[in-house]
């Protein structure tokens, strides 16, 4: 599979949806990002999934020498790149395949220390313990570092053992 950049599969889908497969003019997420987009055209032309080629079409134009005009348009291995296969793209209705998915956030252990410590039945030290994979010392001072930066940690009792709950500032 190709690897693309954001702005490589934006002009991409833009040229494979269009009937005569032309890049231009840009779709308008690019407005403010020319010379980005010059640099992604240039290196999609290097990796021939776009060419270099004569135009009548005014509104492809990318340059002009002489009499001779000349558009920027996806080739079927650029159509290929983003998924669509013979037949498709260049004026299908096809969806634009999807752009770099965001990253989930992060689940950090503290944050796994604080989403127990947030349930209405707190948590015991073991429980801490199993879930972050901590020694014990490193879960108590887990615990302190909390209060220190203003949490109110409650204290009772659940079978023998300590459970310890986040007050929720009220």
């Amino acid at each position: 599979m190709t690897k693309l950049n954001d702005i490589q599969s934006i002009l991409l889908s833009t040229a494979g949806q269009r009937d005569n497969g032309s890049v231009y003019p840009l779709p308008d997420t690019l407005a403010n990002a020319d010379d980005r987009a010059s640099k992604a055209i240039a290196a999609l032309i290097k990796r021939s999934l776009m060419e270099d080629r004569e135009t009548d079409d005014a509104v492809s134009v990318a340059r002009e020498d002489g009499d001779l005009r000349y558009g920027v348009f996806i080739t079927p291995a650029g159509l290929a790149a983003i998924g669509l296969g013979e037949g498709e793209g260049a004026g299908s209705d096809v969806t634009p395949p999807m752009l770099a998915q965001p990253k989930p956030e992060r689940q950090t252990k503290a944050a796994m220390v604080i989403a127990l410590l947030q349930l209405e039945e707190g948590a015991t030290l073991a429980e801490l313990i199993a879930a972050t994979g901590w020694l014990p010392h490193t879960t108590r001072a887990a615990l302190t570092g909390l209060r220190k930066k203003g949490r109110t940690i409650e204290r009772s009792k659940r079978d023998d053992a300590t459970c310890y709950r986040i007050v929720a500032a009220g």
